[in-house]
């Protein structure tokens, strides 16, 4: 593995456990604990999975120091600061900085938006606030707008500005910033738990996944049979599909937290405006957990 690489393989976007309504650092830690023994090579904190939008700013600070300090440098522990303020997203970088985080993870604005040459200077000033590696976060469907594919490669340019974590879900996306950047020592990450199979074919270098807050480990053997052009990655890949269609069924994290509070990471409690699956669908999502983890899928 390239040593400039943050992690190869399966990163976790987190959840952020809740019990009545408070964030439960207990639960967060216990969390961290099965990811590291289940084989993740990354965990992301404070990203969309971990509900960052509704985390006062006390709450974001304090999840960073825990996920850092449990952590304790056994894998890379990437920051979710960005937002759609750049003053804001440096504060938060600095931070993320000071207490030891290995990386960032920048999204691009959102509802104030910006056009092509406003996302350049939002990420250049941030990513020139500290030292620490910056991943690119480009989710149209989250936020409204996209990083074109030659944004990207000048953004490529930037000593500090190493990887993007691509949930267009557009393998033509995919395959341009790929092309436009392949003078540089730039990554690709898919942001789509459903296409990692043939995103890391085409090249990329793993997956931020939601599906891995339960199966991390299971999705990091597909990846290496991937990588090791195993004979049998698709055939090991359709065996998690029941899984990450699971996460699918509504908004992310709403099935997902479902599965973490199986597993006692916390309450089924969501953030309003995020509200928990209905009894029926709640039942399917745990149903297929359980069969899953039991190997009982024909």
């Amino acid at each position: 593995m390239d040593s400039d690489i943050i992690f190869e393989g399966i990163g976790v976007a987190i959840t952020t456990p809740l019990t009545n309504d408070e964030v439960d650092y207990a639960a967060f830690r216990k969390h961290i604990e099965y990811l590291i023994d289940n084989n993740v090579q990354a965990i992301i904190v404070n990203g969309t999975t971990g509900e960052s939008p509704t985390l006062s700013s006390d709450e974001a600070r304090e999840l960073l120091k825990v996920g850092v300090d449990t952590v304790a440098g056994r894998v890379p522990v990437i920051a979710g600061t960005g937002t759609n303020s750049t003053r804001a997203s440096i504060e938060l970088s600095k931070y993320a900085a000071e207490i030891g985080a290995d990386a960032l993870m920048l999204i691009t604005p959102y509802y104030n938006k910006s056009n092509q040459s406003g996302l350049y200077q939002h990420f250049t000033k941030i990513a020139d606030s500290t030292e620490l590696p910056v991943v690119l976060y480009n989710v149209p469907g989250r936020t409204g707008m996209t990083i074109e594919p030659d944004t990207v490669a000048e953004l490529s340019r930037h000593p500090h500005i190493v990887a993007l974590k691509d949930a267009v879900g557009d393998l033509e996306y995919t395959k341009e910033v790929l092309e436009l950047t392949s003078d540089q020592n730039f990554i690709l990450y898919s942001g789509n738990d459903d296409n990692m199979h043939d995103f890391c074919q085409l090249g990329g270098k793993g997956l931020i996944s939601v599906v891995g807050n339960i199966i991390p480990g299971e999705l990091q053997e597909v990846y290496e049979s991937i990588k090791n052009g195993s004979g049998d990655s698709q055939e090991k890949f359709d065996a998690l599909m029941p899984m990450i269609e699971a996460v699918q069924v509504d908004v992310n994290p709403i099935p997902v937290k479902a599965m973490t509070s199986e597993l006692g990471f916390g309450n089924y409690e969501l953030r309003l405006p995020l509200v928990p699956l209905e009894e029926a669908a709640l039942n399917e999502v745990i149903q297929t957990m359980r069969k899953f983890k039991e190997g009982s899928f024909v």
